[in-house]
């Protein structure tokens, strides 16, 4: 399962649409290690006013590359992540997850060729 949902949530949910605050919630509580990693990239972005900044860290298990891969693989996931810190998320294997400030369009652009996934591939991560 993707994500732990409240029955007052599911209630809501059955009711209409869902506000994003509520669904962050969500998200932020059901993949806590996704969350840490996305969290830390704005925070990073934030502080640092880079155009974008990438995961680099593997996760440390099964559990948490897990979690990572549903919060990406999940468009209306990423779609609330990419509202809720007004940047861009792209994503190239199991633990290279990226958020691109507003603006930063060029280096999206390049983070998403063939070229950089190509070379961002290694033997380590061919089983992530």
């Amino acid at each position: 399962m993707s994500l732990t949902v409240s029955p007052e949530l599911l209630d809501k949910a059955k009711q209409g649409p869902i506000d994003n605050a509520d669904f962050i919630e969500c998200i932020r509580t059901s993949l806590p290690y996704a969350w840490s990693v996305v969290s830390g990239l704005a925070e990073q972005a934030t502080a640092s006013g880079a155009d974008y900044e990438a995961n680099e860290v593997p996760p440390p298990g099964a559990a948490e590359r897990g979690q990572l891969l549903r919060l990406v693989a999940s468009d209306a996931m990423r779609a609330a992540v990419e509202r809720h810190f007004g940047m861009r998320m792209a994503f190239q294997n199991c633990h290279k997850v990226a958020l691109f400030r507003e603006g930063a369009d060029a280096a999206y652009e390049e983070f998403v060729t063939p070229r950089s996934q190509l070379l961002n591939q290694s033997p380590e991560l061919v089983d992530c």
